[in-house]
């Protein structure tokens, strides 16, 4: 609590630096919306959007409007959702290392500010993904409440399966893009979905490990923390195994793309596989943490690029 205290005080009293330049509170507010993550999401909000289209044989010009409501809601519930987070978390936040330059520590951006752009992200958010379409705010609105509330103010100071609960609402954004012009979701918006959600914890939990001393300072039950980085590898790499058959569902975007996200799940998952004899368990977890990012991206550019043809 003293902890705690000491935040509100430095959030309070530094509030008007003469030195703190636009540029520096413009980093600070990146930092805040957790950027890095907002536009990860987006590459699959984008993906699903894309892929309904291609699915029921729609004009994409016919949907620029949409196109711009739902990523530009997409990633202020996103943004509204990493705030909150960040003002929720201000505590722990104070004593890893990797959080501590952040403004709700800082101060150079004043709490009760932090807390309304959160709010106001968030509701501003949901109120365009709902002019796409009631379903594309209703899976908004439930990846950010399971991020918020589930995650954040539940599973993630109490739970080892943080990870697994927090991988609903990371999965949530390929939905969104699909439903805001298909609400009658074709299977593969639910595929769309799986990826991501299985995706997620073999990422998170090399960045746990990566940090593990960091999340036990902070008394945040991550699974290294816990219960050792042998334990996590091996999770780890059921997780990259359960990736391996699902390219095989895509044989209709053609030969080339099933190869092509077959080979990044084999490099993962021989990555991951790699694990158990190598004796470097920080450079392991870095490796598969930069691969999981690549992966993440070229996944989703893969499906995107190999529909291309069908609109031309």
């Amino acid at each position: 609590m003293s902890e705690l205290r000491s935040v509100e005080r430095t959030a309070t009293n530094i509030v008007d630096k003469p030195q703190t330049s636009i540029k520096s509170l413009w980093a600070d507010f990146l930092a805040l919306i957790k950027i890095g993550i907002i536009n990860s999401n987006l590459i699959t909000t984008f993906a699903g959007f894309w892929l309904a289209l291609y699915f029921t044989s729609q004009n994409p010009l016919a949907h620029w409007d949409t196109f711009i409501l739902v990523m530009l809601g997409t990633a202020l519930v996103i943004a509204g959702g990493c705030v909150i987070n960040n003002y929720y978390d201000r505590d722990i936040d104070l004593v890893m290392s990797r959080t501590q330059s952040r403004p709700t520590i800082t101060g150079t951006i004043p709490l009760p500010i932090i807390l309304g752009m959160g709010i106001a992200f968030s509701v501003l958010g949901l109120i365009l993904l709902y002019l796409t379409t009631p379903l594309a705010a209703l899976f908004g609105f439930i990846g950010w409440f399971v991020y918020v509330v589930l995650y954040t103010m539940w599973s993630k100071r109490k739970y080892t399966i943080n990870t697994v609960v927090g991988s609903f609402s990371g999965a949530a954004p390929p939905l969104i893009g699909w439903a805001a012009v298909d609400s009658s979701l074709h299977p593969t918006a639910f595929v769309l979905f799986l990826i991501m959600f299985i995706w997620q914890t073999p990422h998170f939990l090399a960045l746990a490990i990566r940090k593990k001393d960091d999340y036990a300072k902070a008394n945040v039950p991550m699974l290294p923390s816990v219960h050792g980085n042998a334990i996590t590898k091996r999770q780890i790499f059921i997780y990259t195994i359960c990736l391996l058959p699902l390219p095989l569902y895509f044989f209709q975007l053609g030969t080339a793309f099933v190869v092509f996200a077959s080979a990044l799940n084999i490099g993962w998952f021989a990555i991951a596989t790699y694990g158990f004899v190598m004796k470097d368990d920080q450079k392991w977890a870095k490796w598969m943490f930069i691969y999981s990012l690549n992966y993440l991206t070229l996944f989703f550019i893969g499906l995107v690029v190999a529909t291309i043809p069908s609109f031309l």
